[in-house]
């Protein structure tokens, strides 16, 4: 039986969701993602991603000096894409790049638990479930963004799910691998259809079809999964910890991919004040009195630990 650590969890689970941003950006007009000393900065300066995939991966554990130049690099990466509205994402345990962050004008907008699991240790019996075609468009329409969406991506590269009820496909969930590890992203139900256990099965799935591939551990984000990642054999996530900036109303988020481990902490920072959807992880900021909204459409990669 495998045994991996957290901490190897951890890093299994950062790269698949590096790599999956990567994978977003070869499909997506003008995206890239640079990899900078410190960090991994995912750039879409382009509609419809750019609301959801401008995303930053801090290293942990940076001296000061390294700290700094991190930032400053993701700072002018962004401007010089013309991106204002970008998320920092950081361990929860980093508390001096989570002090740099506040130091620079960023706030806290969300915590979310991300988790890693050994799949050797999947205890779950596969689900039985009606599926639908796993249909790109059908995929989009689910999770909520537009038809267009990712229109240049290699399909090929994800798997995608569409789980149905009474003959409608109402519920869908995608995986991306790197390596032996699965992330799993954008776990979505149509609201009439949900708490009839569809996410609960089609992450199951997930995970069944993972360990068949060959893969060695999976990782997800429990943000939209905090009610059932118990059942499938993960711990309880702690619930999210969110601050708001004074006088804002906080939008509803879009995960695209996100950090593993115990929570990873993301900043985000933003020079607009009109709403919009962003993609996100654990630690979320944001300058204070700015907006910084964002739609919970998926499930990004993360720490889950058996």
């Amino acid at each position: 039986m495998t045994v991996l650590s957290d901490a190897d969890l951890y890093l299994r689970g950062a790269k698949t969701l590096v790599a999956s941003w990567e994978e977003y950006a070869r499909g997506t007009v003008a995206a890239a993602l640079e990899r900078l000393p410190g960090v991994a900065a995912a750039v879409f300066p382009n509609e419809p991603e750019r609301a959801v995939y401008n995303n930053a991966l801090l290293q942990p554990d940076l001296d000061a000096g390294e700290r700094a130049r991190a930032l400053d690099a993701t700072e002018a990466t962004y401007a010089a894409a013309g991106v204002t509205r970008f998320a920092t994402w950081v361990h929860e345990s980093d508390e001096t790049m989570r002090g740099d962050l506040e130091g620079r004008g960023y706030a806290l907008d969300e915590l979310t638990r991300a988790m890693g699991m050994v799949l050797d240790h999947l205890q779950l019996p596969r689900p039985e479930l009606e599926l639908g075609s796993p249909d790109w468009s059908e995929y989009l329409r689910i999770v909520g963004v537009p038809p267009d969406f990712l229109s240049g991506a290699d399909q090929s590269a994800f798997y995608v799910l569409v789980g149905r009820l009474d003959g409608e496909n109402v519920a869908t969930a995608m995986a991306f691998d790197l390596d032996g590890d699965c992330g799993i992203y954008n776990l979505g139900t149509l609201e009439h259809a949900r708490r009839r256990g569809l996410g609960t099965a089609l992450t199951a799935l997930h995970l069944h079809n993972a360990l068949g591939r060959g893969c060695r551990t999976a990782s997800l984000q429990s943000t939209e999964i905090r009610g059932r990642v118990h059942r499938l054999g993960l711990p309880r996530p702690r619930p999210d910890s969110r601050v708001r900036p004074a006088g804002q109303r906080l939008a509803r988020r879009v995960h695209a991919a996100m950090p593993p481990r115990p929570p990873m902490t993301a900043a985000r920072r933003t020079a607009s004040r009109s709403p919009g959807t962003r993609c996100g992880a654990d630690w979320k900021a944001q300058p204070r009195g700015l907006t910084g909204p964002h739609t919970n459409l998926s499930i990004p990669p993360g720490n889950l630990k058996p």
